[in-house]
């Protein structure tokens, strides 16, 4: 797990960027063995809490998830002998349930109307009944920890200590609070970029949260800038990342590299490098891909 491959594009705004001297760089997240960046803090979650005594194996664990998280625990459970109950909206992909449950977790289908939240909310009234103890990625420290412990120092590694932007998705918002720390005690000048859906988009693994919602673990003070990005124009990315850069990557990460394009035209010198989240093939059920 970890020391994914870095890796420039080559074609998708080449002339503009090679003008300006800037190089895109995207961390391809995918080659995890459950196949995102997720992996990390889900596996660190449950090591961690097993280490401080919270929970033993045999033990029920709780989550409410939009997809890539509920699988990596849903390995991570596997590994360390955990039963695993999930609990994702109706309307995510049919890919990612059928991931969980081959792992062996139990999967819980909340209404679309409820969204995320709605999931979260029943998570926390079925650990108060006593039936499992919730590791809750959105206010686990543990979460943004693994990342300033492991992705960050790779970025930095990677790149030489050259990288001046980082642009990630935010959903739990452990990546970009985690990496963002991590690189701003390196360099302060580096520039930390969350990608947000803009008003009406509903993107996979991006998402705007209400106040009352909003995670624990995010550190507005890690992040320097919020660019908001179209459902439209993150699967036009989507479809353009496959096409042309051979990188099947999903629609968040689509939307993160959107972004860095966006950044890219307004600097110069500069190397940019974005979290390719996910593999695309867990978005085919979805039509974003032709088919």
């Amino acid at each position: 797990m970890g020391q994914t491959p870095l890796v420039a594009l080559q074609r998708i705004g080449a002339e503009a960027n090679r003008a300006r001297g800037n190089v895109l760089l995207a961390k391809l997240e995918g080659n995890n063995p459950a196949g995102s960046v997720k992996d990390r803090p889900a596996l660190a979650m449950i090591r961690r809490a097993e280490e401080r005594g919270e929970i033993a194996p045999g033990d029920t664990l709780i989550e409410a998830t939009s997809g890539n998280t509920g699988i990596a625990l849903a390995m991570a459970a596997a590994i360390r002998g955990f039963r695993m109950v999930l609990i994702m909206p109706e309307d995510l992909s049919i890919e990612r349930a059928q991931t969980m449950k081959a792992f062996g977790a139990e999967l819980i289908l909340t209404p679309k109307s409820g969204g995320m939240e709605y999931a979260r909310d029943l998570a926390e009234k079925m650990q108060r009944e006593g039936k499992g103890r919730v590791l809750d990625q959105f206010a686990n420290p543990d979460n943004p920890r693994i990342h300033y412990e492991t992705t960050g120092p790779e970025l930095w590694q990677q790149t030489a200590g050259r990288i001046t932007h980082f642009v990630s998705a935010m959903g739990t918002t452990g990546t970009i609070t985690g990496v963002g720390r991590y690189l701003k005690e390196r360099n302060p000048a580096v520039r930390i970029v969350g990608a947000q859906p803009s008003e009406g988009s509903r993107i996979p693994g991006i998402r705007k949260w209400p106040p009352e919602y909003l995670p624990k673990i995010y550190d507005p003070a890690q992040v320097d800038e919020l660019v908001y990005v179209s459902q439209a124009d993150a699967e036009q990315m989507c479809r353009r990342l496959a096409a042309e850069e051979g990188i099947f990557a999903g629609i968040s990460a689509a939307g993160a590299c959107w972004v860095a394009q966006q950044i890219a035209a307004t600097v110069e010198h500069a190397t940019i490098a974005f979290v390719v989240c996910d593999r695309g093939d867990r978005y085919l059920s979805t039509g974003v891909f032709p088919a």
